[in-house]
């Protein structure tokens, strides 16, 4: 509305493969295993005055009222302002918000056997990659996340086809049969913009994913231009490679230059050991910021491969289990932007590297559900709505707005039955409610 605050009801029901990692030859920092030390290791991720909407119905903003700004991360230390709200990290056209295509790689490997002083493993027989940020960051400061950031043409160039051939011969340069074209929201430019000879998403994002986990982490997944198909099992990283680190200063300054080093290497990016995991869109928070379309994907590697943050972007590592890294965002130790909060408790659901390695094949060919949260401002708090919830709108008016409520979280939660949701309670508190079905041979994290 001119004013810019609209309202609008919902009725009664609102009441409520495998993979080889060649990695620098420089000296690694000391990833932390779980919750061990102080925490420390990227991405690059309604109007003050509105009225609160009557019961039955909600307001809906284009600019976050001042509840809003209350909820938003803590304030960056460098500069003692406050950071924006989480969201995905993550060039495209402008419009009312500007998007931004983004790739996001969860590195999941083995675990060695612990020494007989180690304390009880954890449920799950596998760790992750989190990066620290640096509080230097404009955007989620101080954030652990996973390795990624955002697409450059260099990703998608047709120059790639030259390296990859005659093993891998294009659309999809032995990827395997495309997943099923499925309906989506929000519907979005395509990351080719219009380029015929450009390599398709599914490539372009691999090679994105894995330039950019060289590039802030220092592991490099690569495979020999002459290699056979790689059995369907978990990987070994390779052995350092020595010189790496001048071409990683080359590839931060140029992304054009990772096409070279894999020339020089005689090996292509190993696009194979990246599965589909999710894929998750930055949700409004205010009108002029960018916004994140972002494919997650999920490697297996059978051993950690030594991590060397970049000192810029990434101050900091830690290898962890999911449940270790739950237990230390809500010890205060690290904090979490909500869609790590998510996948991390997605991957609590499986007990060791083989099980999650057999469930990415498994469902190779079924694609993954797109995530848009919807915001929800409470009077004690923040819903973000999942696709299934239902509150939740395939509406495009959802995309430059937020809404609000006079209603606190408990009395939301006690109206709904059907839920995909993340309630955010405070800065280290979130709960998840799920109570639909999952797509597409998916799971779902289970109720917290």
């Amino acid at each position: 509305s001119p004013g810019g605050v609209s309202r609008i009801s919902f009725g009664a029901a609102v009441n409520f493969r495998p993979a080889l990692a060649v990695v620098t030859s420089l000296v690694p920092r000391e990833c932390r295993a779980g919750n061990e030390g102080s925490p420390r290791s990227s991405h690059r991720q309604g109007s003050p005055g509105a009225q609160s909407a009557p019961r039955g119905e909600f307001a809906l903003h284009d600019r976050p009222p001042n509840s809003a700004q209350a909820l938003q991360p803590g304030p960056n230390p460098e500069s003692g302002s406050r950071a924006p709200p989480p969201s995905m990290s993550g060039p495209l056209r402008p419009g009312p918000s500007s998007w931004r295509r983004a790739a996001t790689l969860i590195l999941a490997a083995g675990r060695t056997r612990p020494g007989p002083a180690a304390a009880l493993p954890p449920a799950e027989g596998f760790r992750v990659l989190l990066l620290q940020r640096s509080s230097r960051q404009g955007f989620m400061p101080g954030a652990h996340v996973f390795p990624g950031g955002v697409l450059d043409a260099a990703d998608r160039s047709p120059d790639w086809l030259r390296l990859f051939a005659p093993n891998h011969a294009p659309p999809r340069l032995g990827l395997g049969p495309s997943p099923p074209s499925r309906a989506s929201f929000p519907v979005l430019p395509d990351a080719a913009d219009g380029d015929p000879a450009a390599l398709p998403d599914d490539v372009a994002f691999r090679i994105c994913a894995i330039r950019e986990t060289f590039e802030e982490a220092g592991v490099l997944l690569l495979r020999p231009r002459d290699s056979p198909p790689a059995a369907p099992a978990p990987g070994r990283p390779l052995e350092l490679k020595p010189g790496l680190e001048a071409w990683r200063a080359r590839v931060r300054c140029d992304p054009r230059h990772f096409l070279h080093l894999c020339a020089d290497l005689d090996c292509t990016p190993d696009i194979w050991a990246l599965h589909d995991w999710s894929a998750w869109l930055t949700p409004f928070t205010r009108a002029g910021l960018r916004r994140y379309d972002t494919a997650f994907y999920l490697c297996c590697l059978q051993q950690a491969p030594p991590v060397y943050p970049d000192a810029a972007e990434v101050v900091d590592c830690q290898w962890s289990s999911p449940s270790e890294a739950i237990e230390s965002f809500k010890s205060k130790k690290i904090w979490l932007a909500p869609p790590q909060f998510y996948e991390l408790r997605r991957l609590e659901n499986f007990a060791s590297l083989s099980d999650l390695h057999a469930f990415c094949l498994d469902r190779a060919l079924e694609g993954v559900q797109r995530l848009l949260p919807t915001t929800l401002l409470t009077a004690d708090g923040m819903v973000q709505l999942l696709p299934g919830d239902e509150l939740y709108s395939e509406d495009s008016k959802f995309l430059e707005e937020l809404i609000s409520t006079e209603k606190n979280n408990e009395e939301i939660m006690k109206a709904g039955k059907k839920f995909h949701r993340v309630v955010i309670y405070s800065r280290h508190l979130y709960g998840i409610y799920v109570t639909v079905e999952s797509k597409y041979k998916h799971v779902y994290p289970k109720n917290y």
